[in-house]
């Protein structure tokens, strides 16, 4: 009896379970910033470096790093290879 009960709780718990897989909400991934410029972060990058190379255009290299970084929710100025960094606009 003690069997019977063990798998009909098993069997209760394998119907719930896809159950709550059928009704799980389906995210679309969106980019944060999809009009905005970005770079890809690539080995020895920095946020000071980019900052510097964008801002040939008369802008503030530390102002902008601190933009880069306010807009790209790092907390400091640290970023690894393979990221995408989102370039304010002008």
């Amino acid at each position: 009896m003690v069997v019977i009960g063990m798998a009909l709780l098993a069997l209760g718990g394998f119907w719930l379970g896809t159950r709550a897989a059928g009704h799980a909400s389906v995210a679309v991934m969106v980019p944060e910033h999809p009009a905005l410029p970005w770079v890809d972060v690539r080995t020895g990058d920095t946020v000071w470096g980019i900052a510097d190379a964008v801002a040939r255009d008369g802008r503030d290299p530390e102002a902008l790093a601190e933009e880069i970084k306010r807009l790209n929710r790092l907390p400091d100025g640290k970023i690894r290879p393979g990221t995408r960094l989102y370039i304010p606009r002008r």
